[in-house]
């Protein structure tokens, strides 16, 4: 068949998830054997495997939906409900955390000295570094958006310069966070304190990175000129991830940073 009677695209065979499962995979174990071994070969096999596929699977999605034409209205509202299922099992992924970090900040156990945060931790002041990363991620939200508008009213430079600031932004909210870790004075292994703040704030700070490399392949999309003003649904997820990272952080600044503060 030369041409289908329905506008939906039956996807062609493709290695690309068996090369993502296996390479995943590798990346857990090597991660289990860079903690009880100290050796990071097979941690770094994993990052590899997964890098390629990454590049790979983007790659043909691309050719799908700019060269081939597969991507059609009902395709693209397809994938609008995908990502949009995909961002509400990561509200509630993050939903977890503040669940642990309320129950054990609002009801402290005997075994912390029934006192939050528990004695002896100094937390971090939420009007220094957190406070600089809640405007820095604010304004990459604007820019972000920007960008999108500018997309809308065909615009092509400014598009790119809203994607570059949203970026830089991104990796400076990275640097901060990794100055933030590097000075703290507790660890993951600090009672419940040490492991709800760093397990909700590291998570959050891999969906930073991973928002920052999914705004990375659409700025250089934008570069080739991959979308237009009614056909760029790649940028619209991009979009919708930072706002829902941005928001995620409003919550963790909210809650950890200022009210455990106090």
């Amino acid at each position: 068949m030369t041409k289908a009677n329905h506008p939906y695209h039956l996807v062609d065979i493709s290695p690309w998830p068996l090369t993502g499962a296996l390479g995943t995979l590798i990346l857990t174990s090597g991660i289990v054997k860079w903690f009880h071994m100290f050796n990071m070969n097979l941690f770094l096999i994993g990052i590899l495997i997964t890098l390629f596929t990454m590049h790979q699977w983007w790659r043909d999605i691309t050719r799908e939906s700019t060269m081939q034409g597969l991507h059609s209205l009902s395709v693209s509202n397809g994938m609008r409900w995908g990502m949009i299922l995909f961002i509400t099992s990561e509200v509630f992924f993050f939903i977890s955390f503040f669940w642990a970090f309320f129950h054990s900040s609002l009801s402290p156990t005997v075994e912390i000295g029934m006192h939050w945060p528990p004695l002896g931790i100094n937390v971090f002041n939420p009007f220094q570094i957190p406070l600089l990363n809640t405007i820095i991620l604010i304004s990459s939200g604007v820019s972000i958006t920007w960008a999108h508008h500018s997309l809308l009213s065909n615009n092509h430079s400014k598009t790119i310069q809203g994607l570059m600031v949203t970026i830089f932004l991104g990796i400076y909210f990275t640097l901060l966070q990794a100055i933030e870790y590097w000075e703290s004075s507790f660890s993951i292994a600090d009672a419940i304190y040490g492991s709800s703040f760093f397990m909700a704030t590291g998570f959050h700070g891999l969906h930073v990175l991973i928002g920052t490399t999914f705004i990375l392949i659409i700025l250089i999309r934008q570069m080739n000129n991959h979308f237009s003003n009614h056909h760029h649904f790649g940028f619209e997820a991009a979009a919708w991830y930072w706002h829902f990272v941005d928001i995620v952080w409003l919550f963790l600044y909210i809650s950890i940073y200022w009210w455990g503060y106090n």
